[in-house]
């Protein structure tokens, strides 16, 4: 077993004896040590507010403002209080991201379990199904939907509970990322929708798909080598998508066609790697999507577009 990470001692201490003081508190201990987000939160407050509301078992829609209900004056006891600064210390001193303390990560309003075997759920993705960002692409003959690269299941899972008529397929290549992925589905009662497959790629995947929602390893080689510890401690095989970033993508592109009914189309994340992406496929039509990060993160394509401009 390692040893923790000690912390640094120049850090200033958990202070407060109220729960809006921890989290006051707690907001400078992670500003100071310089931690990363974007695994579910933004920025050291509301990360320190996820941190303090787990630790004490309040859920995390838990008021904290001027209201009369607000639990931010609610006083905590030396015990909760050296129960926060343990997992203060934890996040700051293995910088692992605050969803693999507490084994849960939202998506839309929906809890997941992750772990250490499966990336962090945080796909733009997920917020184009909750408000119908590609449903005129979709109809009668959408009835069998892959989510490939399904990491801890979360897509599979909206998408089943978004659209209850359609059959829904999670793969992967991990068996790891799939363990965690049959927790969510069974947690979330949807073992009769959706089923999970071992795949590398589309390769055991014949479909034919209607729909396929994938968000791959797309993140280019340069990128990988900056990335902050955070983004190191989840698996490697969900990230580095090689040199451009394209690797897989590549081959997905070429492969989907075969697998696609005749009005499929494939929605892809490609995070920040947009000019990588339209210089390996610059002649190939696709509709950008719009999401709160604005439209450069997840794209359409359909297959009529796939045959007709990528080589076969």
């Amino acid at each position: 077993m390692n040893a923790p990470t000690p912390v640094p001692s120049a850090l200033p201490a958990l202070r407060g004896d109220t729960i809006g003081a921890l989290i006051a508190s707690g907001t400078q201990r992670l500003q100071a040590a310089g931690v990363a987000f974007g695994h579910g939160t933004t920025n050291a407050h509301d990360e320190a507010a996820w941190l303090v509301l787990w630790r004490l078992g309040l859920p995390l829609d838990t008021p904290l403002g001027d209201a009369p209900d607000s639990k931010q004056n609610q006083p905590v006891t030396p015990a909760q209080k050296a129960l926060v600064a343990t997992l203060f210390d934890e996040r700051i001193g293995t910088r692992k991201p605050a969803a693999y303390l507490t084994r849960e990560a939202w998506l839309q309003g929906v809890p997941f379990y992750v772990d250490e075997r499966a990336i962090v759920p945080r796909s733009f993705i997920a917020e184009l199904i909750a408000d119908g960002g590609f449903d005129e692409w979709l109809g009668e003959h959408t009835h069998q939907v892959l989510d490939l690269c399904t990491g801890n299941g979360s897509l599979a899972v909206l998408v089943a509970m978004a659209w209850p008529e359609v059959q829904v397929t999670g793969a992967d290549l991990s068996p790891d990322a799939l363990a965690v992925a049959r927790i969510n589905v069974d947690r979330h009662g949807l073992q009769k929708r959706i089923a999970l497959q071992q795949s590398d790629g589309l390769a055991e995947l014949p479909g034919p798909w209607d729909l396929i929602l994938c968000n791959p390893p797309y993140v280019n080689s340069d990128s990988m080598s900056q990335l902050p510890p955070e983004y190191r401690a989840e698996p490697a095989l969900a990230l580095a998508g090689g040199n451009d970033g394209m690797d897989f993508i590549r081959r997905l592109l070429a492969d989907a066609p075969a697998r696609m009914s005749a009005h499929a189309v494939l929605v892809l994340e490609i995070g920040n790697e947009r000019a990588f992406f339209e210089a390996a496929f610059a002649q190939l039509p696709v509709f950008w999507l719009d999401t709160s990060a604005g439209e450069d993160q997840v794209l359409l394509v359909t297959r009529e577009a796939l045959i007709r401009f990528l080589p076969s």
